[in-house]
């Protein structure tokens, strides 16, 4: 089960970046394949803070306080 909320946590984000939408974790920034490693780790479902543009379009999700991986 891990593995596979993983794998669609990656391939989700994957597609958001490749929309031009850049990805962070703690500040800087990081590949879906880091972001999902470490996501999945936590006890709690996390969201992201997504942040728009000033025209409301999505450019960037981050990731923050990802903390059980530490």
């Amino acid at each position: 089960m891990h593995e596979e909320n993983e794998q669609r946590l990656k391939e989700k984000l994957e597609r958001v970046q490749k929309s031009g939408v850049y990805l962070f974790l703690e500040g800087e920034p990081s590949t879906p394949a880091d972001i999902a490693s470490k996501c999945v780790c936590e006890r709690e479902t996390y969201m992201a803070d997504y942040v728009l543009d000033e025209h409301g379009i999505l450019k960037e999700l981050r990731y923050d306080r990802v903390t059980d991986w530490k």
